[in-house]
């Protein structure tokens, strides 16, 4: 019997499985950083709660400045918030859009937000025939309708970018259709090379750009809450502001993130280890019978030849189903590159699995 379709909720629920069965899994279902979190991180954290019996600063003054600093910046371009999805939902709150442009598959929450806006949504469907990989056609997608653009990058769940090329061409009939365009970046920093692929040189020439970011996946920061969004019209962001409740970042979390801005080692060693592990676990999954989409972040979506799910997380190891996403269904699934040693414990489960399904 396929499996349950309804009502899935993101990754890395380990307290459901906690709950249910009295032990934490091995959870690659949440794609983070599987170093865990930085030990500076971690210290800055602590100490901060010493300061936890004040307000935060609602503008997050110095971690503003340090972000400002680090993505070379006027720190009146960056505005800080609980998470990528908090962000999400301002930006939508904040321009109101009528009608607005999501690909298929990808991030759930561009869709939820919209939806909550009273906001029509199209679909820019990316197609399995060319491994989900976004191609001229989304050009077409842009029309005049369209006020408002999501777009990934890298997309989860396929983990592929647009090329330098079309992501320039996409923002250009943007701006010149009037179109807000929210590039998420919150992946970017496990490519090989970010910069390449980021929209945040065009938020110079684009005031109707927002570019999107977090410390949850590259810092495993994912319980502290931490993003930050770019843009060059600071009257929308003083209104993304005004769109959700005040402290939305708190002392600890602010303290982290100036931080992980220092942790520069520790974001080598991601990059490296999954640089790494990613090509060797997708060869894994190939070895197996499953249909591996080549990404380039730091998860891989695949589909299996049997169901995987119920069986993988009677033996701890959880993974995320797919099957609700826009353009999928049953058996795709989104697999966290994590340690080698985890990976391979990944795999020898899945083979136990599907020889005993095709025994």
């Amino acid at each position: 019997m396929e499996e349950q379709t309804k009502s899935l909720p993101h990754g890395g629920d380990w307290a459901g499985f906690a709950a249910e069965c009295g032990v934490l899994p091995l959870d690659f279902s949440a794609s983070v950083s599987p170093l865990g979190l930085p030990g500076g991180v971690r210290t800055a954290a602590a100490q901060a709660l010493g300061k936890a019996d004040r307000y935060p600063d609602p503008l997050c003054r110095a971690l503003r400045r340090a972000i400002a600093a680090e993505e070379g910046v006027a720190e009146e371009m960056v505005l800080c918030g609980c998470g990528a999805a908090d962000l999400i939902w301002r930006a939508v709150g904040a321009w109101r859009p009528r009608q607005a442009l999501v690909l298929a598959p990808t991030f759930s929450e561009y869709e939820n937000a919209l939806h909550a806006a009273h906001c029509a949504v199209a679909h820019g469907a990316l197609r399995r025939e060319t491994g989900f990989a976004a191609g001229e056609e989304l050009l077409d997608a842009l029309t005049p309708e369209v006020d408002m653009a999501f777009f990934c990058q890298p997309n989860n769940p396929t983990g592929r970018t647009l090329s330098p090329a079309l992501l320039e061409a996409v923002l250009a009939r943007c701006a010149r259709a009037g179109i807000f365009a929210v590039v998420d970046e919150c992946f970017l920093g496990f490519l090989d090379d970010p910069a390449a692929h980021s929209a945040k040189r065009f938020l110079a020439v684009q005031p109707g750009l927002l570019v999107l970011k977090a410390f949850t996946k590259l810092h495993a920061m994912a319980g502290l809450r931490l993003g930050y969004a770019l843009c060059a019209d600071r009257a929308f962001l003083e209104q993304m502001c005004r769109c959700g409740p005040p402290w939305a970042v708190s002392i600890p979390a602010e303290a982290a993130g100036i931080a992980a801005l220092r942790e520069r080692d520790y974001v080598a060693q991601v990059r490296a280890l999954i640089h790494a592990e990613r090509p060797r676990l997708a060869a894994g999954l190939a070895a197996l019978g499953c249909e591996v989409i080549p990404g380039e972040a730091n998860f891989l979506l695949f589909r299996a030849p049997v169901p995987l799910l119920e069986p993988l997380r009677k033996q701890g190891i959880l993974l995320r189903n797919c099957a609700n996403f826009r353009g999928l269904g049953a058996r795709w699934y989104r697999v966290a590159v994590r340690r080698p040693e985890e990976n391979r414990r990944l795999l020898a489960a899945m083979k136990t699995i599907i020889e005993e399904a095709k025994a």
